[in-house]
């Protein structure tokens, strides 16, 4: 769906409950009006009807065959929080009268007052905060996206609404945190706290970075808990929230114990550019990359610290932003260019490529699948940034495959 035909596509979309086209046929189309008409078919169909109350009425729930039990309502707010944390940076850009920018301008609108019916006791669509401890983790995607986009989603609500969701995400200390992944999940929801002049909790901020620093196993790789696992946590939680929870400390220069959070930034920042050459490596001459680890059917949130730092413009000098952008987009055609990876209303299935139910895990429904919007976190940059003008370039599988030059790797030690 390139730029010249996005616009005759969007206001169909934003305007029916109907779901866009599979972006599956824009396989052709630029990396960013790829990535673009993603957005607007992950988003349309989840921020449209929940604006209005009735997400939970036109959701249909679908759960892993090896469900838990818990109460399934929580699939709501995995919905809700894990795709603003991913659309957040494109949405903090500016609208004007261009087709993309008349979408962000509605969805803009349509996330306000999803934010506002979340905590509102009077509306259909008000999340489950309080049954299960599901929700601590996607309360922190949830808070993510308001410390994304501030300006946007966080400081135009009543004082009502910023009310009831300070009372919600205090509330959440009711829950004991795990000591594995989920230790970054409190303490995103403290930074968040500690951003807006909330009172906060340093213990769950700082014990979680700490613990998070002693699970680093070396050459980008953190542990989830006390043993390895090889999956991509480290892409789905463990680097984002630790830069991104280390910026607010940072920030508001807050107190660490016997350390500086800036040295702590600056290390936690090296280390995920490492991981990121790794990511970058993984992706093959076609686009594919390894089916490992749990939580594979979060698609490309695989690739999200590569994303990540493409929007805060600290790629590493081993990975241009041409070959990073190139690679990025085959993986994403790759994942979303195969069968229908959405149900016949529009919303993401569980799946790897395509309805896969059988890959859910037992926490598994399909709002968990709405992380995948954190592989389209580069899209927090304009149009008119370097990241999307510059030169397209092979990535090194396709580099090394096709026999050309490409770099050796060596392992790093910090």
């Amino acid at each position: 769906m390139r730029a010249a035909a996005l616009g005759s596509a969007l206001s169909p979309a934003l305007g029916a409950q109907a779901a866009p086209a599979n972006v599956g046929s824009a396989g052709a189309a630029n990396p960013r009006d790829y990535q673009l008409a993603l957005l607007q078919q992950l988003a349309v169909p989840v921020l449209g009807p929940m604006a209005q109350g009735q997400l939970k009425q036109r959701f249909a729930l679908e759960l892993s065959p090896t469900w838990d039990g818990r109460d399934p309502s929580v699939a709501y707010l995995e919905c809700f929080g894990r795709l603003m944390s991913g659309i957040a940076p494109w949405l903090a850009l500016p609208v004007d009268e261009t087709a993309e920018g008349r979408l962000r301008g509605q969805l803009q609108q349509q996330a306000l007052q999803a934010y506002s019916n979340s905590v509102d006791p009077a509306s259909p669509d008000l999340l489950n905060w309080r049954s299960h401890a599901q929700a601590l983790v996607d309360s922190a995607y949830f808070t993510n996206a308001l410390m994304r986009a501030p300006k946007v989603l966080w400081e135009p609500l009543s004082a009502q609404t910023k009310a009831r969701i300070v009372a919600e995400i205090k509330g959440l200390r009711r829950f004991e945190v795990p000591y594995i992944n989920w230790l970054l999940f409190a303490a995103m929801n403290e930074a968040w706290l500690l951003s807006i002049g909330e009172d906060w909790d340093p213990m769950r901020m700082n014990g979680a970075i700490r613990k998070i620093n002693e699970w680093y196993i070396g050459d980008g790789w953190i542990k989830d808990g006390q043993d390895f696992h090889f999956d991509y946590y480290s892409s789905y939680v463990m680097y984002p929230m630790l830069l991104e929870i280390l910026d607010v400390l940072v920030a508001r220069k807050a107190p660490f114990w016997n350390a500086k959070p800036t040295d702590l930034l600056a290390q936690a920042t090296a280390r995920a550019q490492r991981f990121a050459e790794h990511l970058e490596r993984f992706i093959g001459p076609e686009g594919s990359y390894p089916p490992i680890g749990r939580s594979l059917t979060y698609r490309t949130a695989t690739f999200q610290p590569l994303a990540l730092l493409a929007w805060r413009k600290q790629l590493p000098k081993s990975l241009p932003e041409g070959q990073v952008r190139s690679a990025l987009h085959a993986a994403h055609v790759a994942i979303w260019g195969g069968p229908s990876n959405f149900s016949a209303s529009g919303y993401l299935n569980i799946g790897f490529r395509g309805p896969q139910p059988e890959l859910g895990d037992w926490y598994s429904n399909n709002g968990s699948m709405y992380i995948a919007s954190a592989g389209l976190l580069a899209l927090g940059l304009p149009a008119s940034d370097s990241f999307w003008t510059v030169p397209a370039q092979d990535w090194t599988q396709k580099k090394a495959f096709a026999s050309a030059k490409f770099p050796k790797d060596y392992p790093v030690n910090y």
